[in-house]
């Protein structure tokens, strides 16, 4: 891309990051106001130095030396007033773009398709939603304020220095573009470096995120050193990058203070040496000379704001990227209010977009309503997608789904999912409560009576009503606070509570306790009841009552029937099951 239409792009990229602050005009209005209030009042100071010379060194005035201190009183706290509401205006601007660019981003996250999630680190997006919104507020309100405030203090001194002497002033303008060049040489490394620098900050919260999740596993294997080894490097990765931009930083400033300093010299050196310097007071020279150094500070600033600006447009393009994603797209316009349950899969066929071959091929069965279908094969076979697809999560490439007579891309995905239920093989707690966990997602007033039958079928009173706070317990992040089997009849409580027709159910018993997981049976036996029901199997002894089995391999139908038809058949689910058996010692070997 050519340095003209990168410019151009991030000239669009901060117009539209600029556009936020529209809904609150009045409250910006405000702040410019006051800065340039806050404008005057500093050039005053520069004025006054004239008269202060004048009338009360060199030609002294009693009345005048006594109304000084007042005037210079009144001048600081006219100063005060305007920079505070200036500050405090400016403030609340930028925190609430930082709360409107962080609640469109969240918005725009949890309605992003399942496809846009498997390419990206959760911890890179999560460090989107905090680093990168402050960094854009940077540039839209520190920026914002530098830029009016110190040109406008700038224009007021120049506006000053050209009434006291315009042709000093010339000479000292005359340095303003090469202080402008160097500003745009370092624009270009600002930006880029602060797109490395905001890649660096998700690469860490990726690797921090991961041991913190893993820490039992870290602690268990001995991996702390090579935790600490990856850290260490995302770190560094990080500290080059902002290194780099701090040597730009750094170079530019001096820079700046240069070319000033040189222009102060030569006016300094002009105003002394003239053929006629007594057509100049001495108020008029020290207010001018005050005037000099003043502007000083503001151009220093001047110089500083274009860091903030490209920090700024690095981040809204990473903002702004995200906010446009496209969303889950949901053609569907038919509503199913309760289906029956009638589920046909029809020659589907499905590819990952990073998969070289198709995970499924040609796939066909049919789940009559209230039937149990179960899934049964290796793992890459294909069962959880035949359940990712089943809940509109992925499309297939070829092929139908069909519910209760309509192609599921027909229907939409508000209502189909609110006909479907998911119990996963990993349970998904939030860091809620218990009964907020169970009432995950339902947006109506909660029957305490219709929770309590979710909560007794689910044998989760049997533990949660001898907690100090029964239902209302914390269960902390992914329910550390509970115990496998605990998390797992929560939810279960929760597909109950939902009642939906259809359901998804991803067993998973195999790591539980004998006692848990007869619980959990129970609680299952129920929530498959007169329910149209896909089980993920693993454990083969749970599924010997299943309506029918289905035994995949290479994302097709191996073998398909009952329990006692496919041991009958002595084919690969009677060996798999043989295997299972003698495993837990059931058979005799």
């Amino acid at each position: 891309m050519s340095a003209e239409a990168t410019a151009r792009g991030s000239t669009q990229l901060y117009i539209r990051l600029l556009s936020h602050v529209r809904p609150y005009k009045g409250v910006f209005a405000v702040a410019i106001v006051a800065m340039i209030f806050t404008a005057l009042t500093e050039t005053s100071f520069a004025a006054l130095l004239k008269p202060i010379m004048d009338r009360g060194f060199v030609g002294p005035e009693p009345d005048f030396i006594r109304l000084i201190p007042w005037l210079l009183i009144a001048v600081l706290l006219a100063r005060a007033f305007s920079g505070f509401v200036a500050s405090y205006s400016m403030a609340w601007v930028g925190r609430r773009i930082v709360y409107d660019l962080r609640q469109r981003m969240f918005e725009s996250l949890v309605y992003l398709p399942s496809n846009f999630y498997d390419d990206r680190s959760s911890a890179t997006l999560v460090s989107k939603l905090i680093y990168d919104v402050e960094q854009a507020s940077t540039a839209t309100t520190d920026a914002l304020t530098l830029m009016i405030k110190d040109t406008l203090t700038v224009i007021a001194l120049l506006g000053w220095m050209l009434y006291l002497d315009w042709q000093l002033t010339l000479v000292f303008v005359l340095f303003a573009p090469l202080v402008a060049y160097g500003v745009k040489i370092a624009a270009d490394k600002f930006r880029k470096t602060s797109e490395r620098i905001q890649d660096s900050v998700g690469g860490i919260g990726h690797v921090a995120k991961e041991a913190i999740i893993g820490q039992r596993v870290v602690k268990t294997f001995g991996g702390q050193a090579y935790e600490i080894d990856g850290f260490r490097r995302a770190n560094n990765r990080n500290r080059q990058q902002s290194m780099k931009k701090a040597v730009v930083s750094a170079a530019m400033y001096p820079m700046v203070l240069l070319f000033v300093g040189a222009a102060i010299a030569l006016v300094i050196y002009l105003a002394v040496n003239r053929p006629a310097p007594s057509s100049i007071s001495a108020g008029t020279f020290v207010s001018y000379l005050g005037a000099v150094l003043m502007i000083m500070s503001p151009l220093k600033h001047l110089a500083k704001v274009n860091e903030k600006i490209q920090m700024g447009v690095a981040a809204a393009n990473s903002i702004f990227t995200l906010i446009d994603e496209p969303q889950e797209q949901d053609a569907g316009v038919k509503t199913i209010d309760r289906a029956r349950g009638h589920i046909q899969f029809r020659d589907v066929s499905f590819k990952y977009p990073r998969s070289k071959q198709n995970v499924l091929e040609n796939l066909s069965f049919e789940i009559q309503p209230g039937q149990v279908i179960a899934l049964v094969g290796s793992s890459g076979t294909g069962k959880s997608t035949i359940a990712s697809l089943l809940l509109g999560f992925y499309r297939p490439d070829r092929g139908e789904i069909i519910l209760d007579g309509f192609d599921l891309r027909h229907v939409s995905l508000k209502s189909l999912r609110r006909n479907t239920a998911i119990v996963t093989q990993e349970t998904i707690l939030f860091d809620d409560t218990i009964r907020n966990n169970i009432v995950y997602g339902y947006d109506g007033e909660v029957s305490e009576s219709r929770l309590r039958q979710a909560v007794e079928a689910a044998h989760v009173a049997e533990f949660a009503d001898r907690l100090a706070h029964g239902l209302d317990t914390l269960v902390g992040e992914q329910g550390v606070r509970l115990s496998g089997g605990q998390r797992q009849r929560i939810s279960i409580a929760r597909a109950l509570f939902k009642n939906a027709p259809i359901l998804v159910f991803d067993e998973a018993t195999s790591s539980l306790d004998s006692v848990s997981e007869r619980l959990v049976r129970e609680a299952t036996e129920k929530l498959l009841a007169d329910r149209t029901t896909l089980v993920i199997a693993h454990r083969l002894s749970t599924i010997e009552h299943a309506d029918r089995i289905l035994v995949l391999e290479g994302g097709r139908i191996l073998e398909s029937g009952r329990h006692h038809e496919l041991i009958a058949n002595k084919g690969s689910y009677a060996r798999l099951y043989e295997s299972q058996m003698l495993g837990q010692g059931r058979l005799a070997v």
